[in-house]
């Protein structure tokens, strides 16, 4: 997802949908990046930092449905990781799921996730940040 950093151009300002509108020149690395790297989980279908970035460039295409698939995988495979579960819950967020959403990001907080400031800006979060769920985590973990 776009949440471990923007990989491409600060061009304009992002959607509704969290991500940066891309030029054709980004479209077309990102197309060429996704091609690149479904051929390398094509051989190794449990490659994590493969997973990481695939789930980013599909949330940057605006494909949120698979982002979500990789996402969920990752958490199979790394059930303790924090990045993993912050990552589910803004695939969960971005498909307005809330519920999912703000038990996930708990969870991804109980693991240690601790970007708050990160948190309070990350587009992908934007449907849940009015929630009072969210700021009620955002108050219990914020200032232990």
């Amino acid at each position: 997802m776009a949440h471990q950093g923007k990989p491409y151009s600060e061009g304009p300002e992002p959607t509704a949908a969290g991500a940066p509108p891309a030029r054709a020149a980004d479209q077309n690395q990102l197309d060429f990046e996704l091609d690149f790297f479904s051929g390398i989980l094509s051989r190794n279908a449990d490659y994590v930092d493969v997973l990481r970035i695939m789930g980013n460039l599909l949330t940057l295409k605006g494909r949120f449905a698979d982002g979500l698939q990789v996402d969920k995988r990752l958490v199979q495979l790394r059930p303790n990781d924090a990045l993993a579960h912050y990552n589910l819950a803004c695939s969960f967020a971005l498909l307005k799921r809330p519920d999912l959403a703000i038990k996930t990001l708990r969870r991804a907080v109980e693991l240690g996730y601790r970007d708050f400031r990160y948190m309070r800006e990350d587009h992908d979060l934007d449907a849940i940040r009015p929630d009072p769920r969210f700021r009620q985590l955002m108050r219990e973990y914020e200032n232990r």
